[in-house]
């Protein structure tokens, strides 16, 4: 069998990318998650909870299932990330995570504006996440491999950018084909939804799910070709137990090393806090600023663009001063945008009344927007640099494993700061605030981390 070539395993790597973007920006973010905290509120009202509360509740049921999808990531990803390099094997898995995710996306279409099918496309959500997520981590750990420790920054940012760059194309034609608006029942630009879409049903939106399964199945085909494995017959068998005795002391030299450490801890808050930011963004807008699904999507079309850009500019900039000065700017610019929307709502900025129907709310989220998408996807990709920097070239699985221990360990954190702080205040806005703390402890710790990494020592 013909191996692939340096430029053909880069493309095919990026490819992960571009295949799974869609399941965050159209479900995450700005399609799927906006509509399902719409029809969770109206059910709760029509239960007979008032506005506020019916708000409230719908919130904490999504950032509930957030809070266990990201626990199990969190102490899954280790053992999972150990067990592939002690077979050699990661393919069967991502094959494997690919067909749960493209099942799970695509009975998002079950769920109905009078709210049926709730809890069904609840779980369907969260478990696609998770498996998502799972092979994302297990792609993650193929980079290093890619180039040298100077090139990586720059081949993980073009990847984040490409796939950006996909979310923005799947979002495009959602938008102006067949997501509907709730008011009008038309598409962005007045069509009715592609394929004899019900909008009255919400068809068009309720497509989301389908769009993405089809989406990240027909580009994984391309991705599985060069991404070919060739895996060693002589190798031992592994075992479990000895797997688990592998982690553990890996687990502990990291704690030993204080550049990897601080790197982990630090960038399990401020990645704690940017997966905060992207849940919440869209149902921000819906429940706080009362946007339509269609007036998100375009919010999403900017977002996804600037992190695009963002990203391709960040892997500029990490190839040439690292990632540490990258990370350092981008999580300012997420503190700023976290300060923004606890201050704003669409009757005052900061305390200071706004005119009714004014449209600098509006404006003012449309740029945070574009921060959160610019910052957030270099701050991943600089990330994702970084830990090849404290990644053992003999183990890189099992480091990244570590690295997505570190980003969900705590990923009950800022959905469950936000769950109590939203119960406590009655208030979707305030609810916001404890992500500002998580940006700046992350900020904080960033300080121990050296540029260049530990791994020589």
């Amino acid at each position: 069998m013909t191996r692939p070539t340096k430029a053909q395993r880069i493309w095919g790597w990026m490819l992960f990318d571009w295949a799974q973007q869609p399941y965050a920006t159209l479900g995450l973010t700005f399609i799927f998650s906006p509509y399902f905290a719409a029809v969770a509120a109206d059910h709760f009202m029509a239960s007979g909870l008032g506005e506020d509360a019916a708000k409230a509740n719908a919130q904490t049921m999504w950032s509930s299932a957030q809070t266990v999808a990201g626990l199990f990531i969190a102490f899954s990803a280790p053992f999972l990330g150990a067990w592939a390099d002690s077979t050699g094997r990661k393919m069967p898995w991502i094959y494997a995570f690919t067909a749960i995710a493209v099942v799970c996306a695509a009975m998002l279409w079950g769920l109905m504006p009078d709210g049926t099918g709730l809890m069904l496309a609840l779980v369907a959500f969260w478990v696609g996440y998770v498996a998502s997520e799972s092979a994302f981590n297990l792609n993650n750990a193929l980079l290093p491999s890619l180039g040298t420790p100077q090139e990586v920054g720059r081949i993980s940012g073009n990847a984040t950018a490409f796939g950006y760059w996909g979310g923005v194309l799947a979002l495009f034609l959602m938008l102006l084909f067949i997501a509907e608006d709730e008011n009008t029942l038309k598409t962005l630009i007045g069509l009715d939804p592609a394929f004899g879409l019900d909008p009255e049903a919400r068809e068009g939106t309720r497509a989301v799910g389908p769009v993405i399964a089809l989406w990240f199945a027909l580009f994984m085909i391309p991705y599985f070709v060069w991404n070919r494995e060739f895996p060693d017959p002589d190798r031992p068998r592994a075992r479990p137990a000895q797997v688990l005795r592998d982690l553990w002391a890996s687990i502990r030299a990291v704690s030993r090393r204080r550049s990897c450490a601080a790197f982990l801890l630090g960038s399990m808050f401020y990645r704690d806090a940017l997966t905060g930011l992207y849940v919440y963004g869209g149902i921000y807008a819906r429940q706080v600023l009362d946007w339509t699904i269609i007036q998100i999507g375009v919010f999403g079309i900017i977002a996804a663009i600037a992190a695009a850009i963002l990203s391709w500019v960040g892997g500029l900039a990490d190839h040439r001063f690292g990632p540490k000065p990258v990370i350092r700017v981008c999580v300012w610019a997420l503190i700023l945008v976290g300060i923004v929307i606890v201050g704003m709502n669409r009757d005052h900025l900061f305390g200071i009344a706004l005119p009714d129907g004014s449209a600098l709310p509006d404006v003012i989220f449309y740029l945070c927007g574009a921060i959160v998408g610019g910052a957030g996807g270099a701050l991943y990709s600089a990330s994702r640099s970084m830990m090849v920097r404290h990644a053992d070239p003999r183990r890189p699985t099992e480091a990244f494993g570590l690295f997505a221990l570190t980003g969900k360990a705590t990923a009950f954190l800022a959905p469950a700061l936000i769950t109590l702080f939203t119960k406590l205040t009655q208030d979707v806005q305030l609810g916001y605030s404890p992500l500002i703390v998580l940006f700046l402890l992350g900020l904080v710790l960033l300080h121990w981390v050296q540029p260049d990494g530990d791994r020589a020592a």
